[in-house]
């Protein structure tokens, strides 16, 4: 990605375990705020491929896009064995969300101990808006939003909006 297209791009953090009776609201939520930046002029969307909120941001991401073709999902992967130990169903539902996203990166093409932060990084480094779903204050979806803050992109966290109401 360029600094062109920062502009125009978010990307997305969140837990991987998500509380099963939010997720229809989070879902939702993600939905209206991804509705309101496409509205505003953006078109590019980032997500880590990682379980939990990045999936459903992906996923929300891939059916957006049958109202607003024009919108773009790139998979910024942390290396290319990512869901090796992940159960059948969960590989199958990554395969199929990477078969079905505009462009697949990966930081790194082996796993190592800081390959998610190098991920996370670049997912900052390349956006001007992260959507987060933080509740948790340790985890690297706190590195990631105090990365993003201390490199000056807007944060939405759906869980204070849903918090908030």
């Amino acid at each position: 990605m360029i600094d062109l297209l920062k502009n125009k791009t978010c990307c997305f953090t969140g837990h991987r375990k998500l509380p099963v009776k939010d997720i229809k609201k989070i879902e939702a939520r993600l939905e209206k705020e991804i509705e309101e930046l496409i509205k505003s002029g953006f078109c590019y969307f980032a997500a880590g491929g990682a379980l939990g909120f990045d999936t459903v941001a992906e996923q929300t991401v891939l059916n957006l896009k049958e109202k607003y073709p024009y919108i773009k999902l790139f998979l910024v992967l942390p290396c290319k064995n990512q869901a090796e130990c992940w159960n059948e169903p969960n590989k199958r539902l990554y395969e199929h969300i990477k078969s079905k996203s505009d462009k697949v990166i990966y930081t790194s093409d082996n796993y190592f101990r800081g390959c998610m932060h190098k991920r996370n990084r670049f997912l900052a480094d390349n956006s001007s808006v992260c959507i987060s779903y933080l509740v948790e204050n340790t985890g690297g979806t706190l590195y990631t939003v105090n990365y993003a803050k201390k490199i000056g992109l807007e944060i939405i966290n759906i869980a204070d909006l849903l918090q908030n109401g």
